[in-house]
């Protein structure tokens, strides 16, 4: 008898050496009673998806040109990459298409948010190599807004989507449930 009591208690042991246990642990949201502040996640969430919309139309009106973006955008001021100026012309375009859905839906936002943010530094570039500061701050100029202004806007948001994310309101969102197994004392 005293051998069969040893194998059963003995077996639960084996069992639980073999399968770690998983614990979860749900992150406590900021605010103090766990309440969503519902206007400006409304606020992220419009931003995010405004932005996509607007920045679709870039990546059309390359592929209508390819060729010419190619020879007087890319060829002329981005030089130093390599390869074929019209495969980088593609690779915008389909960027300034393809990121604003993710982005918008909330499908791997961040991801979708930084080859955004890519683009649009190198537009940044382009257009700082092409007319400069033009005064800025102070200057006014005739065309009313500084040539880098645009792409100098939609960078820093998507730097910002990049750091913080979708927001709430996505169809992807994260959970605050974080799971480990954590190690077995000895």
């Amino acid at each position: 008898m005293a051998e069969s009591e040893s194998q059963s208690s003995a077996t639960p042991n084996l069992n639980a050496a073999k399968a770690p246990q998983k614990v979860e642990v749900v992150v406590q949201s900021p605010n103090a009673q766990g309440e969503i502040n519902i206007t400006a996640e409304l606020a992220i969430f419009l931003l995010r998806v405004g932005v996509s919309l607007l920045m679709i139309h870039h990546g059309l009106e390359k592929f209508q040109d390819p060729e010419g973006f190619a020879e007087f955008v890319v060829g002329k001021y981005l030089s130093f990459l390599p390869g074929n100026p019209v495969i980088w012309t593609y690779a915008a375009a389909a960027t300034q298409i393809i990121c604003p859905i993710g982005l918008a839906i909330g499908l791997f936002a961040r991801i979708s948010a930084l080859g955004l943010l890519s683009t649009m530094l190198f537009a940044f570039y382009f257009h700082m190599f092409d007319t400069g500061l033009e005064g800025f701050p102070f200057a006014v100029v005739e065309s009313h807004n500084y040539a880098f202004e645009l792409s100098a806007v939609y960078a820093a948001i998507f730097f910002y989507f990049v750091c913080a994310g979708p927001g709430r309101l996505s169809a992807f969102r994260k959970t605050n449930t974080i799971t480990y197994y954590p190690k077995e004392n000895n």
